[in-house]
């Protein structure tokens, strides 16, 4: 019996901060849209803003309260839309500025928010802006970080050793220019300059034009990047120190990158940025307007993009303590502390977040396992705060191979054969799956621009919708009692049962108490749940049940023996 193991656990509680009176995101459903593979308005094989337009009702079926775009402006596409040529334009294969504001509207009238990507650190080359630094324009000379190199033996060598995200050199020469520049990803995707005030106020510009037109906010792209280590008083940067467990000198895991990620100057333009926010909420009125922000980094840097006891930053630095860092072999104590490393770290009044899946990692499904998904929507649905689904996650989408051949992720075709699969993006990026017809629904043309899955005639809306313990019915369930006031205002309690067993309890005095219980076992588990959990009733009622279940939804059960199948996972109540 698990509770003997009750000596090895550890019994951690949370008081959350009250949400009266808070603004509408601090409870919020989020839902990230890749939209090039979420619905085709048009037959021609990649999804567009009106196919997304004419599928908010799914969104609103499934509880979003506001959902954010991968970005739909002007772009050559060399990296999929995060190479903007024109950060006021809608790019043509998604649409025009009219397709966008309808869907505004409508999603407005629908009560689900608009939430823009935002590229910060780069444009595209064939940003107009780029093309007048290039040329020397004196008010554009300095939007982007250029340098002459420097010469060894006789030949023009980069100005130092920082290596792409995307593998190589940092630094491209421009003939025009006579001159390196800088890229952290994509050579076409030159990194803009921040030391530079115009650069910053043109970039406040872009939201506050969005943000007139309606969008309720902006996820921030690749935050850590946007600011370098100043120069030197010679112009020059040093170079990065080398990691020792990669061997591949044109890898990016081959530096340690402390001198182009991660800088101080990053976190108050985070503030600046903040700030305009507030500005057009004072101009505009209505819902608060909000920030999220992509930044992959160490958690005590994650806390100060939240603000400071003077200025305020983002409302949600996105945790990725549980998308990166757990998989099919973690336990209930890795899982545990993974959710406290958030929470003990969090500053006082905020909210939390939690993220599972996004266009850039491996499904939930494939990552952890398909027979963990349900469980995995249950952490992110049950725990306190807001929850960020990435499109298909609620259906359990699984990643699809794709060959060298027909990948076209470009972070993958600039590798080589033997190393694509590691690198590639393309898996998660497949168009998402509505029905059993041709082409998953998705469009009404013979192609698509990356492949179907296979198993999409058992994996879509349309099927699961019928099947009562689908995934997207659970998800749905799961979705629903997030209105209730426990998962809103309740505190947290989280107990590992050993390496085997995750429980957490949501409590609220003067409500229910909701409790989950996951089995990560591949064996029966029986839980004494009033040994782990004090203030239990006795009997305790199955509010959700997954396809692993014996017991049916409102069933009771003893808070003294409680039976999980194999890598089950519950909902229960206090009765």
């Amino acid at each position: 019996m698990l509770a003997k193991a009750l000596t090895l656990c550890c019994l951690m509680a949370l008081a959350l901060p009250t949400l009266a009176e808070e603004g509408w995101w601090r409870s919020a459903q989020f839902y990230q849209i890749y939209p090039r593979s979420f619905k085709d308005s048009d037959g021609n094989g990649v999804g567009d803003l009106q196919g997304i337009t004419q599928q908010l009702a799914y969104l609103k079926e499934i509880g979003i309260t506001a959902t954010w775009l991968s970005p739909i402006f002007t772009s050559p596409m060399a990296d999929f839309g995060y190479d903007v040529a024109n950060f006021y334009e809608i790019d043509p294969v998604f649409g025009t500025m009219s397709d966008f504001e309808a869907l505004v509207q409508k999603a407005n009238q629908m009560n689900i928010k608009i939430i823009l990507d935002f590229v910060p650190n780069h444009s595209s080359d064939e940003c107009d802006w780029f093309i007048r630094s290039a040329a020397g324009e004196e008010e554009y000379k300095d939007f982007y970080v250029w340098h002459t190199g420097k010469v060894v033996n006789g030949i023009r060598q980069p100005p130092n050793n920082w290596i792409s995200v995307f593998r190589g050199s940092q630094w491209t020469w421009h003939e025009g220019r006579q001159a390196y520049y800088l890229h952290q990803f994509h050579a076409k995707q030159p990194d803009l300059n921040y030391r530079n005030p115009k650069v910053v106020e043109a970039m406040k510009d872009v939201l506050r034009f969005w943000l007139r037109k309606g969008v309720y906010g902006f996820r921030i792209d690749a935050v850590p990047h946007v600011f370098e280590v100043e120069a030197d008083v010679n112009g020059n940067w040093p170079d990065e120190p080398r990691n020792q467990y990669v061997s591949d000198p044109e890898d990016y895991a081959y530096l340690d990158h402390i001198y182009t990620t991660n800088q101080p100057e990053t976190i108050e333009l985070v503030y600046d940025f903040r700030q305009v926010l507030e500005e057009i909420d004072q101009e505009l009125g209505g819902d608060d307007r909000i920030l999220l922000t992509e930044a992959y980094a160490p958690l005590d840097v994650l806390m100060q993009y939240y603000g400071n006891d003077t200025r305020k930053g983002s409302q949600i630095p996105f945790n990725f303590e549980l998308l990166a860092n757990v998989h099919y072999d973690s336990n209930a104590f890795d899982y545990a502390q993974l959710i406290h490393n958030w929470l003990d770290n969090m500053p006082a009044g905020q909210v939390a977040n939690w993220v599972l899946g996004n266009h850039d990692q491996s499904r939930i499904g494939s990552r952890l396992g398909a027979d963990r998904i349900d469980a995995a929507n249950m952490l992110l649905l049950m725990l306190p705060g807001i929850s960020v689904t990435y499109q298909g996650e609620e259906l359990g989408m699984l990643d699809v191979f794709i060959s060298w051949e027909d990948t076209v992720d470009p972070q993958a075709c600039q590798s080589n054969e033997q190393e694509f699969e590691r690198l590639t993006r393309d898996p998660v990026r497949t168009p998402f799956q509505w029905s059993d017809e041709a082409n998953a629904g998705f469009t009404s043309g013979p192609t698509t621009w990356l492949p179907i899955s296979k198993d999409y005639k058992l994996v879509n809306v349309k099927r699961e919708r019928g099947i009562a313990l689908s995934h997207l019915n659970v998800y749905k369930q799961l979705r629903a009692l997030r209105d209730e006031p426990t998962m809103k205002d309740g505190d947290v309690t989280v107990k590992p049962i050993g390496p085997t067993v995750l429980a957490f309890k949501r409590s609220l005095p003067g409500h229910k108490s909701y409790i989950v219980v996951w089995n990560l076992n591949d064996d029966v588990e029986t839980v004494i749940l009033d040994s782990v959990f004090i203030d239990l009733t006795s009997e305790l009622r199955y509010v959700v049940v997954t396809n692993k279940s014996i017991r049916r939804k409102n069933d009771l059960t003893y808070a003294n023996s409680v039976l999980l199948m194999p890598k089950e996972v519950i909902v229960l109540s206090t009765v």
